[in-house]
């Protein structure tokens, strides 16, 4: 990880990218659509409504010239919690006729485009939002009649894909084209707020008896012929900390003696080959601010964009003696990508584990952490899915033990992604009483119907918790975030050499915490003023979890300038108020960021409301066009189109139209076939699996019926026993998975040779200088206790845990001669631990 002294940050348009797949054949009066990909976008080649694979790598014309993209810069402003990206794309047409090219990019989930020109010489083209088929027709008509034209739009299934359509370019002719977008920047577990420039979009799975066009994706960005070039400007209430990124960065540089504005550039030469991920620390972290933004002046008053709008922050850190409770009375569902990109490596460095080797080590770390008298499952998915029980287990040494054999037979051997049908399957089944159910979703984050998942995660919220976790680059920020944003949790990345297993328990901690619920926002304004919430109601509130309400301040006061809004909550039924005071003075210079991103908020939430469905849907569609145009900012039913009508000279000749295809496709292979397989079938490793045809089956009543069993039902138990010889678990080569693996579930170790071997010694030598008073798994266990605080503290967040069910254990013992165990156990280990250091 690279550090930019006392802070830094990134910023992230995204073009990355190289495979692309085609989404449909070209009418001449209809839609066209191309689906290529983005910086290393695949061309089409159109003979007689087929197309012919060139079978060669990257960006590259017939006559194997690269094409057409030729540099990014990137220049990343960041005002406190949110971030506007410009990003300029030059392009540069080296074929010796007219040429059209369209590329799939990715944005994040939740951004607002604000901004699409385009530069060809010295004329400049900037485009205007308007309803997508109007933009399209209009597209059509002016690369028909040989004009210059570009178009911006957005994936119909999902919001963190976009596709860029660069129409009309003459031989040698060059264009620039500039991407502006506005983001929240997502809070990390450590505090950080993290920025992320993907190099690649992975290709979305898409099932072959979908009626629903493929997204093309990017593989390695290896061969990418340019170079990235991208600055930061930081500015905050608060001191920033330090900057750190996953690529080099050139010195921090204040520009105040405050420490509150910074700017800080990627090094020169940055090949743009792994996503650039920024992580920005600020002194204050959980200090709620509030910032008031003045109304366009050219808007109409009483207009989303003609009022002031207002943006609190809120992040509250809750008392430390709260949040050292920890909650055994839960439900815990894990959900792990099985799919063939799985097999993938995690990074391209040396020794690098594959991403279900990651995922696997992880699983055994979460089932030996869970508390007891929890209830557990695990599910695997790709093309299909299967759970290791019919329904949720209590958690025990025979359930754990049964789950962590068949972890050790997991592959990624499951064709594509589909992670719809999982869920729906888990929300089917009933919850315990008194045991909110937690969900923990590992994904590489390649699905292509991503706003029927959100849809489904938030129709569950008031009973499912979802956590998500994004493995490798190239991961959907709209899936993971917005799952976990849906769903009430947290959203992980893991990139480049990140470890998973940290990232996982930090959110196994948020997890197992109580949350703020009853939640209120009160406003207290001068009279003649009136305060209207633009954000959805706060349904709760996390440890680690940060929000971001969106208000518009309507009317004029005569006197006074400021106002109050007073936020209530109960953590653990206990009540909490806090207030935070703000001027109603508007900021003029922002450049509209908070009115766009309030814009962004509504239009999101009238989106969801036109999936699920009803008798307003027009009323819905147009609302969404309104705000989208009013606004500025991008939707799913409006795009961006800019033509050139001043061009003095139409494009003569037919347009060239490629596919020019990367290494791989579709990661996820073909979909796999099924005949007439039962329902659900009990696997010789003993899992329950189904294919995903037969899902609608599941959620009926009468299936449901048939999937019940109980949870000590012997045929599983035994069922994951026969399958045992396939999956004895190997000792783990890193130490600490090593020990935690010979973990019972209740927390204690037994005295034998492999906890002898972790530490370094024989069994004659553990058991030699155990005291004579103690018992030999007391012994065992606390001399796991020492070896881990005294050489492995660098990753308690990993065995935290563990160590939290071993220390309940001992004491439950009440053995005697603890202190003199801990002493001999000193001798023995080479070391000095207290017993309160143990917390026994």
């Amino acid at each position: 990880m690279f550090t930019a002294s006392s802070g830094s940050s990134s910023s992230r348009p995204y073009l990355g990218g190289r495979n692309a797949q085609y989404d449909g054949l070209i009418n001449r009066k209809k839609t066209k659509y191309f689906h290529f990909l983005q910086i290393i976008g695949f061309f089409l080649k159109h003979l007689d409504g087929s197309f012919i694979m060139v079978n060669c790598c990257g960006l590259v014309s017939e006559k194997n010239v690269p094409v057409p993209l030729k540099s990014i810069s990137v220049q990343l402003q960041v005002r406190d919690h949110v971030a506007s990206v410009s990003s300029s794309l030059q392009y540069a047409n080296e074929e010796d006729r007219p040429l059209e090219a369209v590329f799939i990019f990715p944005l994040p989930g939740d951004a607002a485009v604000s901004h699409f020109s385009a530069r060809i010489g010295e004329q400049e083209i900037v485009a205007e939002v308007q309803d997508k088929q109007s933009a399209r027709d209009q597209y059509h008509d002016a690369v028909s009649s040989g004009q210059q034209a570009f178009l911006l739009e957005e994936s119909d299934q999902s919001s963190d894909v976009f596709r860029l359509n660069v129409g009309c370019l003459s031989p040698g002719q060059t264009a620039i084209v500039t991407i502006i977008y506005i983001i929240e920047l997502s809070v990390q577990a450590d505090n950080a707020l993290r920025f992320c420039l993907p190099a690649v979009l992975n290709p979305r799975y898409t099932p072959a008896a979908s009626a629903e066009p493929p997204v093309p994706g990017v593989s390695s960005a290896s061969v990418i012929p340019y170079i990235l070039s991208l600055s930061v400007d930081v500015r905050s209430s608060d001191r920033i900390s330090r900057l750190e990124s996953s690529c080099p960065l050139d010195p921090l540089q204040f520009l105040n003696a405050q420490h509150t504005h910074a700017t800080v550039n990627l090094s020169t030469g940055h090949r743009f080959d792994k996503d650039v991920e920024l992580l920005l620390y600020y002194e204050n972290t959980h200090q709620p601010t509030a910032v008031v933004e003045a109304g366009a002046a050219a808007a109409q008053t009483g207009s989303l964009m003609g009022d002031p709008a207002l943006m609190i922050s809120l992040y509250p850190e809750f008392p430390a003696d709260v949040m050292s409770s920890l909650a055994s009375q839960s439900e815990f569902i894990f959900v792990v990508d099985r799919s063939e990109s799985m097999s993938y490596k995690m990074h391209h460095g040396k020794d690098a584990q594959k991403r279900i080797e990651s995922a696997k080590d992880t699983l055994l770390l979460l089932l030996k952490s869970l508390p007891m008298g929890c209830y557990f499952n695990i599910y695997g998915f790709g093309s299909r899915f299967e759970c290791f029980f019919p329904q949720s287990v209590v958690y025990s040494e025979v359930t754990m033990e049964a789950a962590l054999r068949r972890v050790k037979c997991m592959n990624a051997d499951m064709g594509g992604t589909e992670i719809l049908w999982p869920l729906k399957h888990i929300y089917s089944q009933p919850c315990y009483p008194d045991h909110p159910r937690q969900l923990f979703v590992f994904t590489d984050g390649e699905v292509w119907n991503t706003k029927k998942v959100l849809d489904l995660v938030k129709s569950h919220v008031d009973s499912h918790r979802c956590f998500s976790f994004g493995i490798g680059e190239g991961a959907s920020t709209a899936l993971v975030t917005g799952m976990a944003r849906e769903g009430s949790g947290h959203a992980q990345f893991i990139t480049g050499t990140d470890r998973m297993q940290p990232k996982v328990m930090q959110s196994l901690r948020f997890a197992l915490q109580p949350a703020v619920d009853n939640i209120s926002v009160d406003w207290t304004v001068p009279e003649g003023v009136t305060v209207d919430m633009l954000s959805p109601p706060i349904n709760a509130l996390f440890q680690g979890q940060r929000a971001l309400i969106y208000a518009q301040i309507k009317g004029q006061s005569s006197g006074e300038t400021e106002g109050a809004v007073t936020v209530k909550y109960k953590l653990k039924d206990q009540p909490v108020t806090n207030q935070l005071q703000f001027t109603l003075k508007p900021v003029e210079d922002t450049g509209l960021t908070i009115h766009r991103l309030a814009a962004r908020s509504v239009i999101r939430s009238l989106e969801l409301q036109e999936r699920a469905g009803g008798a307003d849907m027009e009323n819905i569609r147009s609302r969404i066009v309104e705000l989208s145009v009013q606004a500025g900012v991008s939707s799913v039913h409006t795009a961006f189109i800019g033509v050139n009508k001043d061009s003095r000279q139409t494009v003569k000749g037919p347009l060239l139209q490629r596919r020019v295809p990367t290494r791989s496709m579709m990661i996820g292979g073909p979909m796999p076939r099924w005949g007439t397989a039962p329902l659900i079938t009990l696997g010789a490793a003993g899992c329950f699996t189904m294919p995903v045809q037969q899902q609608s089956a599941v959620c009926a009543p009468s299936a449901k019926r048939r999937m019940v069993f109980q949870s000590t039902d012997s045929s599983v138990m035994d069922a994951f026993a026969s399958a045992s010889h396939q999956a004895e678990p190997e000792l783990q080569k890193d130490p600490v998975l090593q020990l935690v693996s010979l973990q019972k579930a209740v927390g204690c170790w037994e005295l034998n040779a492999a906890l002898a071997d972790v530490f370094g010694k024989t069994e004659d030598e553990v058991t030699n200088q155990k005291p004579a008073q103690v018992d030999g798994s007391v012994w065992a266990t606390v001399l796991a206790l020492i070896w881990l605080y005294v050489y492995k503290l660098d990753q308690q967040v990993e065995w935290q845990f563990v160590a939290v069910k071993a220390a309940s254990w001992i004491r439950s013992q009440k053995p005697d001669g603890l202190s003199q165990c801990v002493c001999e156990g000193n001798l023995l280990l080479g070391s000095q631990v207290t017993e309160d250091t143990l917390g026994i």
